[in-house]
């Protein structure tokens, strides 16, 4: 009975280790869960927790038939795996770093309200950015990205080295999705951008003695802090939607 455990808990606890590289390095790149401000311990437990709820779903890789040298290689594999998965999803979160970054810029804020949190952001793309994070685990974020993380598996079994070429195509155009979402979440600020400047210029034509800049910048201020304030709920519904939708398809829309 002792000469049989070794071959019956091998097999068991090789599959939770190779499952765990992968939802590790996923739950590193995760949105609001794997930010910098989060601690370690806390990654790790949540890697430890999905990694048990999707452990009796996903079919263990044949032990007996891998050699050491290629344990190894596969441990490494699920690792990258799960990496480029994350990888995915953090372009969301670029998504509304971008957003914000634009937003502040073209109402001139960045320069105003200065940096806030641990990345060098404005302050204005710092509040999306925390807003559409709490609003997406609010939402029930964990629960989606299990079910994304068994979807990994069926379009990457465990012990499938994936073709780079594919993965470095997806990634592209995430990536150029990515800025295409930006751009159209900062559309409101862009259109006032444009709409301000263009007025200063009429003003400026029609009264070259007055200082437009000293009435340009509180109604620039106040017209992009109000402007946030109408826009955010629309912005990061649109946001939150495409999340979602990607977590439970895999497709950009």
């Amino acid at each position: 009975m002792n000469a049989l455990l070794p071959s019956l808990w091998e097999p068991l606890a090789f599959g939770f280790l190779a499952m765990l590289f992968r939802v590790s390095a996923l739950v590193a790149m995760l949105p609001a869960l794997g930010e910098v401000s989060i601690p370690a311990r806390i990654k790790l437990g949540l890697a430890i927790c999905m990694t048990m709820v999707i452990y009796p779903i996903i079919p263990l890789p044949d032990v007996q038939v891998i050699e050491g040298a290629e344990r190894y290689g596969l441990l490494l594999s699920e690792i990258g795996v799960g990496l480029w998965f994350g990888l995915l999803l953090r372009v969301f979160v670029f998504c509304l770093q971008t957003a914000g970054s634009i937003a502040a810029q073209s109402t001139s804020l960045s320069q105003i309200l200065g940096t806030a949190g641990v990345e060098p952001l404005p302050a204005m793309g710092h509040v999306i950015t925390m807003a559409g994070l709490t609003l997406a685990l609010t939402l029930g974020l964990h629960v989606s990205a299990v079910q994304y993380l068994i979807g990994s598996y069926a379009l990457f079994p465990m012990g499938d080295f994936p073709d780079l070429g594919v993965l470095a195509e997806t990634g592209v155009a995430q990536i150029a999705w990515g800025f295409k979402l930006a751009f159209t979440l900062a559309a409101p600020f862009i259109i006032l951008s444009l709409l301000y400047n263009l007025t200063l210029g009429v003003i400026n034509r029609a009264m070259p003695q007055l200082m437009v800049a000293f009435v340009g910048a509180p109604v620039i201020t106040a017209g992009a802090l109000f402007l946030l304030a109408i826009a955010l709920p629309s912005m990061l519904g649109t946001w939150v939607d495409a999340l979602f939708d990607f977590l439970a398809t895999g497709e950009l829309h």
